[in-house]
């Protein structure tokens, strides 16, 4: 059997959600990760520090007793954010990161930006105290192919934003494609980009094979197999520009099985041995913990965690789960459909 020793990972994406999906699934995360941000487009949405706070204390409230884990805030950026409650937020460790979504782009998105120029002042002020920007990089607009979303906002948006505020600390989140991982390689030091479980393990004919699979559907969508494998190329690399962000996303099966499915993959249960595998399959474990566990904090500016964790590779398959059940409502867990040898030791 082999077993290998890492830094206890970080996960810089995640969605609590929150009330009774939150208490259900925090622990999922807390029990293999050490830190994660945690996406603020709740109804109503995460807008300022006092937000930010408060779901906090609901979050640190979910948390078992005796782990230790630390969630980072995010506001959700409007055209109508608040400069000065910006800075304050920060300035008080209220919160950690600021989200933008393209109106539209993702759940509960509505409230988001529509007009780039009109939050440019805001950034500006990021720039200057360093609070980092988090993107969700798609477009929204209706005559661009879902496909092609994430290519043509880094194009359109996501360049300017870069050559206008080279000194602002940005991570394109969940990328998806090719373009995504030649942009951010070829990008100024600022640029990271973070990337799921699930777009390195699938392509999209994952939602389609033997009908629609609403439980692998997700945005941004998943892409053609060349960019998949764009993907895997720079995760297992160890370049220090890439790292984990599970995207995790619980919803409940009935809002999946749905006439309008949301979109969202809850990934937390089992992403460490998913991913162990998929590095092992390539024969690159060495680097899994450059992936999880040190690159995202290099890019944060943190210190990385102390503690250690062990797999154990053996020559038993792990059985998944199939959901986690809440009153008489479940969340699918996500299965990559693979088999899985990688074990976690607590």
């Amino acid at each position: 059997m082999e077993e290998i020793e890492i830094i206890k990972p970080d996960d810089w994406h995640v969605h609590f959600r929150d009330n009774e999906i939150l208490k259900a699934v925090v622990p999922e995360t807390t029990r293999h990760f050490a830190r994660s941000i945690i996406m603020p487009n709740l109804i109503p949405p995460i807008l300022n520090g006092n937000d930010a706070l408060q779901y906090r204390k609901r979050i640190e409230q979910a948390i078992p007793k005796g782990v230790n884990f630390k969630p980072f805030m995010t506001v959700y950026l409007t055209e109508n954010t608040n400069q000065n409650d910006l800075k304050e937020s920060y300035k008080n460790g209220l919160i950690f990161a600021v989200k933008l979504y393209p109106a539209g782009a993702t759940t509960n998105s509505d409230s988001g930006v529509k007009n780039l120029k009109k939050i440019m002042p805001l950034l500006e002020t990021m720039t200057e105290v360093g609070l980092p920007l988090l993107i969700h990089g798609e477009v929204t607009d209706k005559g661009v192919d879902i496909f092609d979303r994430e290519k043509i906002f880094i194009d359109q948006k996501l360049d300017f934003i870069c050559k206008k505020l080279p000194e602002l600390k940005i991570t394109l989140e969940h990328i998806t494609t090719k373009d995504a991982t030649k942009y951010i390689k070829e990008g100024n030091k600022n640029l990271a980009a973070s990337i799921t479980p699930h777009h390195l393990a699938l392509n999209r004919n994952a939602i389609f094979v033997g009908g629609i699979r609403p439980h692998y559907y997700c945005l941004p969508i998943l892409k053609r197999e060349n960019h998949r494998q764009a993907l895997l190329k720079v995760a297992i690399s160890g370049n220090k520009k890439f790292f984990l962000g599970t995207d995790t996303a619980p919803h409940f099966v009935h809002d999946k099985e749905s006439d309008c499915g949301c979109a969202g993959v809850f990934n937390a249960t089992y992403c460490l041995p998913i991913l162990a595998q998929i590095f092992d399959n390539f024969d690159s474990i060495n680097n899994l913990e450059s992936f999880v566990s040190k690159n995202g904090a290099l890019h944060y500016r943190l210190k990385k965690n102390k503690e250690k964790i062990k797999l154990i590779k053996s020559n038993k398959e792990i059985i998944f789960k199939k959901f986690i059940k809440i009153g008489n409502k479940q969340i699918k867990i996500f299965n990559p459909e693979f088999p899985v040898y990688w074990h976690i030791i607590n």
